[in-house]
């Protein structure tokens, strides 16, 4: 059981994961390692940080729920694939076992790092190649839209950081429509990706409960915050810092 100021040190690290999510993503780079940092294992600190950010996505699906009319039949699709790789990426966790997975972290972390600096390229690479002005009908290549989304969704369920990222990237190559409503179909497919990881996880016994919902707290808090924030900050500067962050903590990991 962690004493009183390390689950305050939990909570006021899902707070500014919360805010930096509404803004510009790659919360999961700021908890993680305080997880870590407090003496929980870099399983427990995957599975407590799964579930406790899990109310985010929630919020971020709600939030773009308009953009999500007229793609039922994708989420009917996508959404079962996105949810059996997260249980699969979460299966993969804890087959990788503890030593593993612990000289995995500096590399995990480095590559969410990476993908979160990648977030800008790809939505200009997306726009470039034409990503943004609806076309009517489905390309050939919509029907197998769920592999792509299974196979990012199996790195979600494993770890999850820089998810987004994946998803977006999956859903443009094999898609035609607007930006903003594969974005909103990335949002409730990482969503599915998170609850279904995120109940295999709580069968596990490997959630650290009271950590895990002061974080929950937390987040929500900090989503709300983000909110109020969203214009006052610039989005480019937070992402790059966490970046920075990320890239040092992997560094670190390496050194040790």
């Amino acid at each position: 059981m962690l004493s009183f100021p390390s689950l305050l040190l939990a909570g006021l690290a899902a707070v500014a994961a919360g805010a930096i999510n509404a803004l510009a993503g790659g919360g999961t780079l700021v908890t993680f390692p305080t997880l870590i940092a407090l003496g929980i294992s870099p399983i427990g600190a995957n599975v407590t940080n799964t579930v406790a950010l899990l109310p985010g996505y929630l919020g971020g699906t709600l939030a773009q729920k308009n953009d999500l009319a007229g793609q039922t039949q994708r989420m009917i699709l996508l959404l079962p694939a996105g949810a059996l790789g997260g249980v699969l990426g979460g299966w993969l966790l804890f087959r990788t076992g503890e030593k593993l997975f612990s000289e995995l972290v500096p590399y995990l972390i480095l590559l969410a790092s990476l993908l979160l600096a990648a977030q800008d390229p790809v939505r200009a690479w997306l726009t470039q190649r034409g990503v943004g002005q609806s076309r009517q009908g489905s390309s050939g290549s919509e029907r197998w839209s769920w592999l792509p989304v299974a196979l990012a969704s199996v790195y979600g369920g494993y770890f999850g950081a820089g998810l987004s990222v994946i998803v977006l990237s999956a859903l443009a190559l094999t898609l035609d429509d607007t930006l903003t409503r594969l974005n909103a179909l990335k949002q409730i497919i990482g969503f599915a990706v998170n609850v279904a990881a995120a109940v295999f996880f709580a069968f596990s016994g490997r959630v650290i409960w009271p950590v895990a919902i002061v974080m929950a707290i937390g987040a929500l808090l900090g989503g709300m915050l983000g909110g109020k924030l969203a214009g006052r900050v610039q989005p480019t500067t937070l992402r790059w810092t966490v970046v920075t962050i990320g890239v040092f903590l992997s560094v670190v990991y390496f050194l040790r």
